[in-house]
């Protein structure tokens, strides 16, 4: 089975020349983020993912994480070791504010680096990504003295961070939690209640547990406005940061999953011993939706990496099983010899959908992580506010898309190892069990689509949604200097989207808005596939651009017009196919009675 070998070349171009990092460079507080700097140290961040953390990844997946007797969450072999090298090296906290003890990095350095090590290792790469969520919460709206006694050890990884909302009965619906928090006359909180399929809700890696935890007050108001956010830790931290007692809190169990079995998903009950876990509030009361979303948001995004993830490792197995694999003979080849099954139109068919797939996601993501951090840095007010909104605007696309493509190109990679592929000894299935988490993680696929929907084509009055196609429009007419036929696919795609947009936005404007969630998760695929379809475009111009003036590498330019065209000409069309199911309304779904399924 292969390795996975970073596709640093890539990475480089989609920065560089598609996403425009030195821009970025170019922010307050990111001068040393030049793109020099940046390709070293994502050169020497490849070089660990992939010789500390992928070689993890087939000894995870078999091992899994187990709960002992005696209550302890045991990571599996080499699990321990890897993450002490992971936070030596800094790795977790590239991208975090120097302020709060990080390296200070751009976030879209960030993304490259979280790229890497969930490639290597998705089901280890959960820790950290959380992690980090947390520590934005804790910055956003934690008061001093949680700063002061959690931060740094969160972004150090000395100790981890979790989020806790989902319950028994309230999985989507958030709302409905019963978790209960009581205060307690030194302002502290007592906690009762369970917390399901919390993601390395326990471990052995570190000696603490930060648990963001969602709970209610007593007279808080019915559904999400009533929810406030507690910090619960594992271990109780005294005044001058050291350890303490253990809080009254425990795992209950492991749950038994599809995938990513060395990710420890905990039951975590809280309040067992009766005294309750001792929390504390962050913010006020009744903001803890609000607040959770930064997290969420974040962890979004983080997901949808996922989907690129998934992709690449399925990818380059699948690459290099067609390359070594001898079946058959191709058209006009050597009746007496069997060739590679790269040599067959239909293999190569499968492996540029699953190449150019993961080159349109790597720069949907980059391009999204520019946003955000022009959205916290750039100069005026006005400017912040205009790429937030983009980031707003391309959030649920991100995760959606990326994921259900992350769990179709490791679908894919089977298919090219034929019945090896269902052998689970090849690897191949592992990467489409792992992968098929992602679509549900963060909200589901479907609430991203409502969510694009409803809240996301409104902003505005759909100035933001029609300005960001605008823009994706201007890159027809060079396009169509290098390469008339895919300048037509792009428009005429664009011209689909511009349509569903507007009918959806009608639907709304009238308050027929079943007919506009009936259509929503079409609409999203048609939104991610079109957005690609400009993406690749833009690819597909800088390598002509940079092929005419001689610069860089003419192979693996031609490379990426290969990877650029394929999309546009085999992948871009399927978007058009999407308007009928985007504007059919909710009659169609809606007609059959729900006893007659």
């Amino acid at each position: 089975m292969s390795e996975y070998q970073p596709p640093l070349e890539d990475i480089d171009f989609a920065l560089n020349q598609v996403t425009d990092l030195a821009s970025v460079a170019k922010l307050e507080g990111f001068q040393h983020a030049d793109p020099d700097t940046v390709r070293d140290i994502l050169a020497e961040a490849g070089r660990f993912f992939s010789e500390v953390i992928a070689p993890l990844n087939r000894v995870g997946d078999r091992q899994g994480s187990r709960l002992t007797e005696d209550g302890v969450v045991v990571t599996p072999d080499g699990f321990k070791d890897a993450y002490h090298k992971f936070v030596e090296s800094g790795w977790g906290a590239a991208h975090i504010p120097e302020e709060y003890g990080g390296g200070g990095l751009p976030y879209t350095v960030g993304i490259v680096l979280q790229e890497m090590f969930k490639t290597a290792n998705m089901a280890f790469s959960l820790c950290p990504m959380l992690t980090q969520a947390a520590i934005e919460a804790l910055i956003r709206h934690g008061d001093d003295t949680q700063r002061g006694l959690y931060l740094e050890k969160l972004v150090t990884g000395e100790w981890t961070g979790t989020m806790c909302l989902t319950e028994p009965h309230a999985g989507s619906d958030v709302g409905a939690l019963s978790t209960r928090a009581e205060r307690q006359p030194d302002g502290t909180y007592r906690l009762f209640g369970q917390k399901i399929f919390i993601t390395w809700g326990d471990h052995d890696l570190t000696d603490n547990v930060i648990h963001l935890v969602l709970a209610r007050t007593p007279g808080s108001a019915p559904g999400t406005k009533g929810i406030s956010m507690f910090l619960v830790p594992k271990v109780l931290v005294e005044a001058d940061g050291s350890l303490g007692r253990r809080n009254d809190l425990r795992v209950v169990s492991l749950e038994h999953k599809l995938g990513i079995h060395a990710s420890p998903t905990c039951v975590i009950s809280f309040g067992d011993a009766g005294e309750g876990a001792v929390g504390y509030l962050i913010g006020e009361e009744q903001r803890g939706m609000r607040y959770m979303f930064t997290m969420m948001n974040t962890a979004r995004i983080g997901v949808g990496i996922e989907g690129l993830a998934m992709g690449e490792r399925a990818y380059q197995l699948a690459l290099g099983y067609a390359r070594e694999r001898r079946q058959g003979r191709p058209v006009g080849g050597d009746p007496t010899v069997q060739s590679p099954i790269i040599e067959h139109p239909d293999v190569r068919r499968m492996l540029l959908t699953m190449r150019s797939y993961n080159e349109a996601m790597r720069r949907l993501l980059y391009v999204v992580a520019r946003h955000v951090d022009f959205e916290r840095r750039a100069e005026t007010a006005e400017e912040r506010e205009r790429h937030g909104k983009v980031v707003a605007l391309l959030t649920p696309v991100t995760k959606a898309w990326c994921t259900d493509l992350g769990v179709e190109l490791s679908s894919i990679g089977i298919q090219v190892h034929g019945g090896m592929g269902y052998v689970e000894e090849t690897g191949a299935a592992q990467h489409y069990r792992d992968a098929r988490i992602a679509p549900i993680y963060e909200g589901t696929n479907g609430i991203q689509a409502i969510d694009l929907v409803l809240r996301k084509l409104p902003l505005d009055e759909g100035r933001v949604v029609h300005g960001f196609i605008a823009e994706m429009r201007s890159v027809a007419e060079p396009l169509a200097t290098v390469d008339s036929k895919a300048a037509a696919r792009l428009t005429e795609a664009l011209d689909a989207l511009a349509a569903s947009t507007d009918w959806l936005l009608g639907r709304l404007a009238g308050g027929s808005y079943n007919d506009a969630l009936a259509g929503a998760t079409p609409y999203l695929t048609q939104f991610g596939t079109v957005t690609g379809g400009w993406l690749m475009a833009r690819s597909l111009l800088a390598a002509h651009r940079m092929l005419e003036a001689g610069e860089g590498d003419a192979r693996f330019l031609r490379s990426k017009i290969s990877s650029a065209s394929f999309y546009l000409d085999q992948l871009l069309p399927r978007a058009n196919g999407l308007v009928p199911a985007v504007t059919a309304g909710a009659e169609p779904l809606m007609s059959l009675p729900a006893g007659d399924f």
